[in-house]
């Protein structure tokens, strides 16, 4: 296995602290709003890592966390006036069901931040200990300047890291760089008593406790967004190397950026796309192939052509095992060796995607039984690498049709936009004969602060 190492900018083979064992730690979603395209991709990235690793290895041990205590959280939850957990348990909920509908299978571990107070405490304790860390008016912060390797992962001068980060202005601050391990609350914020008064932790400090209790002191491969690597990861690696004195993690990787016909994603331009409005127009495994369909490390540009070529090629894919679908297999067929070699060269999805059209190919033009359940079985035990081609041919292929609840999207926003309409004008009988219009038609309606959303109700959908 090759991957590219963010922290020495070249591919390398994977280095592991023991044989036959991988840790792989990802920073998962803080959970105040439901999953968007820019969310789904590193879990559909390292999904597919883990797959490939699963494969290749013993034991893996993959943990992505979930951050259940943060500012925006906060706020969310007061303006329900309900608690951070009312607020974190629902959209950890959404986060599972959206992710199981992209085929991620569920990481080993799941850490939350609420679970570890104590292990973060510990770790702060530990940096002051060692002269890293500082008390300061009810705070605790990590003195940058005891740690010179500082700026190694990103490659950034101090002077650029000022200019280009999220840098508080404090005067408790021995230096502007450093950055918070643990804050006071006030009484109407969440908090947890510590030696330096009631508070909470910092973002940075979460992670690197987590992986410490789980996966040991030096990790495998720690992944994440790009937008991660300062000053996020950065603050990982002095952290943890500074606590115990080890490389932190051998192998970073970092996914690249998702836009929206060619622009970033912002509220402002009302380009957010939620993964769970997407499955309202497409089958799960129509967008997971849409995200991997450019390079992790290039940025990816989501557009409706993007996912028109994923229903397609699963359409023509499907349409082949359609035809061999009662034809049993062996259980022993291993994947495909060209698809794997190309996946472990720093998951080249391309050109294993390329081999799969291959090997369906090959199935289409077996010129009997026997080849055909051979042909069969490499087909899927190679697509399932990739999370792909893992249904029944003729339940996937009613999903991929367009035209699958015989409703428009079109026409779902028209009567979304009415029911809105009426609910403006405190119609609420109008507002709710619409949604239970929309209800019969197969398509179940959420509120939520940031407005309507819908998805598909499969059991009702299925009899249009």
């Amino acid at each position: 296995m090759q991957l590219f190492n963010t922290l020495t900018r070249r591919r390398e083979s994977l280095r592991t602290e023991q044989p036959d064992r991988v840790t792989l730690y990802v920073c998962g979603p803080t959970v105040y709003n439901y999953a968007h395209i820019g969310n789904a991709r590193p879990a559909v990235v390292f999904d597919l890592l883990s797959r490939i690793l699963r494969h290749d290895y013993e034991r893996v041990i993959y943990a992505r966390n979930f951050t259940d205590v943060d500012d925006k959280i906060n706020a969310a939850a007061q303006a329900a006036g309900v608690p951070i957990g009312t607020v974190t348990e629902r959209y950890i909920a959404a986060y599972h069901e959206d992710m199981q509908a992209l085929g991620v299978l569920s990481p080993d571990l799941e850490p939350r931040v609420t679970e570890h107070i104590a292990d973060i405490v510990s770790l702060i304790k530990t940096l002051i200990e060692r002269g890293h860390a500082y008390e300061a008016q009810g705070h605790v912060l990590f003195h940058v300047c005891s740690y010179p390797e500082y700026g190694e992962l990103s490659r950034r001068q101090p002077d650029d890291m000022l200019a280009g980060a999220r840098v508080e202005v404090a005067p408790y601050k021995r230096d502007p760089m450093d950055f918070v391990l643990w804050k006071p609350s006030s009484s109407e914020q969440p908090g947890w008593e510590s030696p330096w008064g009631r508070g909470r932790p910092g973002w940075h400090v979460e992670c690197t406790a987590m992986i410490g209790k789980h996966l040991g002191h030096t990790i495998d491969i720690h992944g994440g967004g790009q937008d991660l690597i300062f000053p996020h990861h950065e603050n990982e690696i002095a952290q943890g190397t500074c606590a115990h004195g080890a490389r932190y993690c051998h192998t970073w990787v970092h996914n690249s950026f998702v836009t929206v016909d060619g622009q970033k994603m912002s509220k402002s331009l009302g380009n957010v796309l939620l993964v769970r409005d997407l499955l309202a127009e497409a089958p799960g495994e129509a967008i997971r192939l849409a995200l991997l369909s450019t390079h992790y490390r290039r940025p990816l540009d989501w557009n409706a052509e993007r996912l028109t070529r994923a229903r397609r090629t699963l359409t023509h894919h499907y349409q082949a095992l359609a035809e061999v679908e009662t034809l049993d297999v062996g259980s022993n067929i291993q994947p495909d060796n060209a698809l794997l070699d190309a996946l472990r060269r720093d998951l080249n999805v391309a050109e294993a995607l390329a081999r799969l059209q291959q090997l369906v190919e090959a199935l289409k033009n077996a010129e009997n039984d026997t080849q055909r359940a051979d042909a069969k079985g490499r087909v899927l035990a190679s697509a399932k690498l990739l999370g792909l081609l893992q249904q029944l041919p003729s339940k996937a292929l009613k999903a991929l049709s367009p035209e699958r609840s015989g409703l428009s999207v079109a026409r779902i926003d028209a009567l979304i936009a009415e029911r809105e309409d009426a609910r403006q004008q405190r119609d609420f009988n109008r507002a709710d004969s619409l949604r239970d219009e929309l209800l019969e038609l197969g398509i179940e309606i959420r509120d939520t602060p940031n407005g309507a959303h819908w998805q598909p109700r499969e059991d009702i959908a299925d009899k249009h």
